[in-house]
C-alpha cells in the first residue's frame, strides 16, 4: 500500500470519475485504474460501484476513502513541521470565500499578502457556505473565509472580526431621513433579498423578524439577486432597500444610496477563518490571518477592539 495508491482512490472519490481524477494526479487513466485495482486486490474489497456514473463508493469504499484523507494529512503534516520548525512560509493554499465577503474583503488584503509571501502559491474561489465546508472535509480546499458559528464539530472556526449591518436606502427614501433604523419600521414588502441558499438573506430574513412569503399586491416589485452590488444599485434608483454589512459600505460612491445603522442592540456578523480539525498548513493560516486583520478599514478594527457603534459617514 502507498501513499500514491491512497491519493489516487480520493481524487476519485472526490471527482466521481477516473479520467477526471486521473487529469488532476497528472497521469494517465490506465496507470490511476491500475494503482486502485492493485489496492482492491491488497484489501480484499471494492472501494468503488464501476456501473455507475459518477462513479460511487461502495460502503466500505467509503470508509477506506475517509481514512486515507487522514493518512494524507498526517503524511503533508511531516513537511508541515519541518517548514515550522524552520520559520518558512511556503508551498499551495488552496481558500473558499464567500460571494457577500469576496468583492469587499480581497481587495483589502490579497495583493500585500501575496507581495509579502511570495512563496505561497494561492488559489482562491468564490463559494457558498455549503461547498466550503464540504470541499474543507474533502480535502480540496485548506481554509474557508465566511460567516459563523457553523456548529459543525468537523470544522474549527477561528474568529477573524465582527461585522456591523445597516440598511441602505435611496437618497428620496422618506426613511432616510432617520439617522437611526429601528427593525418594526422597515417596511418589508420593499425589501430587496439575496437569493435561496446565501447566507446572508439569512441573516436578512431573521434580522427583519419575518419569513419569505409572495409579493403583496401593493409591491410592485419582487427582484432577489446573487450580488450585494446590484441590490444596491436598484436601491439607488429607488426600488427598494436591502441590508448590508458594513465593508460593503465602504464601497458604496459617495451620494449613490444613503446607509444608516440600526438601533441598539447594533446587529452584527461574525466572520471567520475555517479549517478542518485536522488541518496542517499552520504558518501560512497565520500569516493569512495577520493579513486580514491588519489591513481591515481603521474604523473596523477600532470596532473590534471596544465594540463602539459604527454610525456616521461623511457622504450620508
Amino acid at each position: 500500500m502507498t501513499l500514491t495508491q491512497l491519493t489516487y482512490i480520493v481524487a476519485v472519490a472526490t471527482h466521481g470519475n477516473f479520467g477526471v481524477a486521473a487529469r488532476k494526479c497528472h497521469v494517465t487513466q490506465p496507470t490511476l485504474s491500475m494503482q486502485i485495482q492493485k489496492l482492491e486486490d491488497l484489501l480484499g474489497v471494492l472501494i468503488f460501484d464501476r456501473s455507475k456514473q459518477p462513479v460511487v463508493m461502495t460502503p466500505i469504499g467509503a470508509r477506506l476513502v475517509e481514512q486515507a484523507r487522514s493518512i494524507l494529512r498526517e503524511a503533508e503534516r511531516l513537511q508541515e513541521i519541518v517548514r515550522e520548525e524552520s520559520g518558512q512560509i511556503q508551498g499551495d493554499f488552496r481558500l473558499g470565500i464567500i460571494p457577500t465577503i469576496a468583492p469587499y474583503l480581497l481587495p483589502l488584503f490579497l495583493q500585500k499578502f501575496i507581495d509579502r509571501y511570495p512563496l505561497v502559491n494561492l488559489t482562491v474561489e468564490e463559494l457558498e457556505t455549503a461547498s466550503i465546508v464540504q470541499r474543507l472535509k474533502e480535502d480540496t480546499l485548506d481554509a474557508g473565509i465566511l460567516a459563523t458559528p457553523l456548529h459543525d464539530n468537523g470544522i474549527l472556526e477561528n474568529r477573524l472580526y465582527d461585522e456591523p449591518f445597516f440598511v441602505c436606502f435611496s437618497q428620496k427614501d422618506e426613511l432616510a431621513l432617520n439617522k437611526i433604523v429601528h427593525e418594526k419600521d422597515l417596511p418589508l414588502e420593499r425589501i430587496l433579498l439575496l437569493n435561496e441558499g446565501n447566507c446572508l438573506r439569512d441573516q436578512m430574513i431573521n434580522l427583519c423578524q419575518f419569513k419569505a412569503q409572495a409579493p403583496r399586491k401593493s409591491q410592485r416589485l419582487h427582484f432577489e439577486s446573487g450580488s450585494l452590488t446590484t441590490l444596491i444599485r436598484l436601491v439607488a434608483q429607488g426600488s427598494g432597500f436591502t441590508i448590508v454589512p458594513y465593508l460593503a459600505v465602504e464601497t458604496i460612491p459617495p451620494g449613490q444610496c444613503v446607509t444608516r445603522p440600526f438601533a441598539e442592540p447594533q446587529p452584527i456578523r461574525e466572520i471567520s477563518l475555517i479549517v478542518h480539525r485536522s488541518y496542517v498548513k499552520h504558518n501560512i493560516l497565520e500569516a493569512l490571518r495577520k493579513e486580514v486583520l491588519e489591513h481591515l478599514p481603521e474604523r473596523l478594527q477600532e470596532y473590534q477592539k471596544n465594540k463602539g457603534r459604527i454610525v456616521e459617514f461623511q457622504w450620508n
